[in-house]
Parts: structure tokens; sequence; C-alpha cells
């Protein structure tokens, strides 16, 4: 199972945390980025990867949904809720009259904690780097005296040998990311992956034809299928062409989804529905 690497990641950490709760017995492989980890999927060099889709204060994360919007292969068959804790870490040997010049983590970490640095380190420069645990790896290689830290995991701060500043410094208590595990549609592992708790629909309208997308939504609505989240993102074919990202609860009855997946398809331009999956709640 792949995930956003390197060692030490939010999402090592959630992977870890998938591989302990499930009866499959997964060989972790860190990837470079979310788009290498659900590539190697769709081309059969990972049976699946865990990739994160959205953050509860940054938002979505676009280059995962736009590879599911691309991809006819992918299914996603679990989706897991992992509580976010950022630290502030610095190397073990810089001593306490060293001042913290330069802040480094990931984008998202440091607007998930920018309140905290505005708070306690306003004249630090800010660097965003492609994940918190490569933040680790470069202060662990900076200087103890150019006053370097990270906003990263513990793990991630561990690994490098760096000593714990600030724990727990990210601005809203309930700050979680969302993730998908993603299979290829035609993998032949006979795995139970849990009792369908939610579907994700992925659609392209027709933005030119007025009500629209209120049709679509009334096509869930008259079948009291609850909506808990839609998205859009640009479809790439031209401006003011969307494709719209659905989150449904599965309903009491599958004619209910069945129906609604119907009328939702004779509206669109394509219709993909990439999954029906458990939702799992870390109690990180």
């Amino acid at each position: 199972m792949g995930f956003l690497g390197p060692l030490g990641t939010h999402s090592e950490a959630a992977a870890i945390y998938l591989k302990g709760m499930v009866p499959e017995k997964y060989e972790l492989v860190s990837c470079a980025n979310i788009y290498e980890a659900i590539h190697q999927v769709e081309q059969g060099q990972l049976d699946s990867c865990l990739v994160p889709v959205e953050n509860s204060i940054e938002g979505s994360i676009n280059i995962t949904l736009d590879t599911l919007a691309g991809s006819d292969n992918l299914q996603v068959v679990r989706e897991l809720i992992w509580h976010v804790h950022n630290n502030l870490m610095m190397r073990s040997d810089t001593g306490e009259d060293v001042p913290v010049k330069r802040i480094l983590s990931h984008s998202q970490p440091l607007s998930q904690c920018r309140e905290f640095i505005r708070c306690n380190y306003p004249l630090a420069e800010q660097e965003a780097v492609a994940s918190t645990a490569m933040a680790a790896k470069l202060v662990a290689e900076a200087e103890p005296t150019d006053g370097w830290a990270a906003i990263c995991t513990r793990r991630g701060g561990e690994l490098n040998g760096l000593k714990l500043v600030a724990e727990n410094i990210e601005d809203l208590p309930n700050n979680s990311t969302r993730f998908y595990q993603l299979i290829r549609r035609d993998s032949k592992e006979n795995t139970d992956y849990g009792q369908p708790e939610k579907s994700l629909i992925i659609c392209q309208i027709d933005g030119k034809d007025a009500g629209r997308l209120c049709e679509i939504l009334t096509e869930l609505a008259d079948r009291q299928v609850n909506l808990t989240r839609i998205e859009s993102r640009p479809a790439r074919t031209g401006l003011g062409e969307y494709i719209f990202f659905l989150d449904v609860e599965m309903p009491e009855h599958r004619w209910q989804l069945e129906e609604a997946l119907a009328g939702i398809r004779q509206r669109s331009i394509w219709l993909r529905q990439p999954g029906e999956f458990p939702t799992i709640n870390a109690d990180n």
C-alpha cells in the first residue's frame, strides 16, 4: 500500500494506523508524491494506496480529485478520517538562545498553524516544501545556529534527530484529513472491505443549461439520498465547464441510489461512481 512519503509524514502515520485496523497484510511503500502513489496503483505496481482527499481547514486535495476524475480504473474501497496534530521541532543541539528564524513545512500545515506562527514567531520566514518529513530532514541538515524549525509529525522529527519545541500547534483542535484507499477496479483480491456507508459520484454537466445542477441535486433529494459534500473542479475542456464531486450517504434501500444515479446520468455529459465504501474514524 503506497502513501505520500518520505517516512514520517501524516500520510505514513495514517497508513500505519489503517494497516493495524484491517485484515489485509500490507507492506507500506513510500511514494514521492500523491500522483505517483495513484499512478502506481493504476499500473498494477501497487495493490492499493492511501491518499489525502480533503482537509477540514484547508479544503480539497486537488491532485487526488483530478486524478480520480480522469480515470476509469480506480475504485475507492475505504475512507479514513485522520485527526491531524502538528508539532514544531528543531535540531536537538540548538541552543536555548537561538531564535526561530525560518519555519519549514508542507503548505497545508503552514496554513493550519498560521495563527500560532503569527502569535509566537511573527518575524520567522516561512518556506513550503514537499512534505512535513522533508521539512524535518532539511532542518536536521541545517546548522544549529541557523534557527530553522519544522512543523511535522513527532515521528518525522524524531527520525531526523529533532527535539520537540511545541506540540499540537494546529489553530483548530478539530483539524482532520480524509483519506481514500484506492485499488484498481479489476483487482483480483477477494477482500471484504466492510459495509458501505458512503458513495462517491463524479459527473460533468452542461453549465449552459439553466438549473442543471439543481436537477441533479433534486434526483438525490427526491429519493432521500443524503448529500454530505459537493465540490467542483474545472473540466479542462473550456472556461465555465466543471466537474462535480458528490459524496452521498448510502440510503436505506439500494434502489434509491440506483434510481438517483440513473437520473443524474441522463442529465450529465458523463458520470463515474468510483466506489461505495465504509468510513473509519481514527481514534488517534
